[in-house]
């Protein structure tokens, strides 16, 4: 696996974050406006982390500490396209575990139903599918919501 270092953002990255989130699926098909990202990505009531490739920002996740059921949850992963399929999505998602392990029992996160890519790489990564919201951000589109256990009461 690539080699990869994850960091908590600072502000100049916060903007480049939004920025890749506003310019990427499935945001994009969601309508998420440039603004609405920034708006996310400037909330400090969310962790954002962001990975680093020789010392460049190629991805970054973007998590609540109680943001379901009052667990952890993954809001946004976002991998810049050149840095896709090369095992970040992955390390982002590891990352979190980690972070989220010693404090919470589980954790929580939402795909949207079109993005198929996404979905396999959070089953693959251990993750089960708990519900659906239908026409929840667009019509004729569900959000499904996913679940892990971290670890055992």
């Amino acid at each position: 696996m690539e080699s990869f270092t994850i960091d908590a953002a600072t502000d100049a990255e916060r903007d480049w974050c939004a920025q890749l989130m506003a310019g990427t699926d499935p945001w994009i098909t969601l309508g998420r406006s440039l603004e609405q990202c920034r708006a996310f990505c400037q909330n400090r009531e969310y962790l954002l982390y962001v990975a680093h490739a020789e010392g460049r920002p190629c991805g970054f996740i973007l998590m609540h500490r109680r943001g379901l059921a009052s667990s952890p949850y993954i809001a946004t992963i976002a991998v810049a396209e050149g840095f896709r399929s090369r095992g970040l999505g992955s390390r982002l998602l590891e990352f979190a575990e980690g972070l989220f392990r010693n404090e919470a029992r589980h954790i929580f996160l939402c795909v949207s139903s079109f993005n198929a890519r996404a979905r396999a790489l959070y089953e693959r990564r251990g993750y089960t599918v708990v519900g659906e919201l239908k026409d929840y951000i667009k019509l004729g589109a569900s959000e499904i919501i996913m679940h892990k256990r971290l670890r055992q009461p």
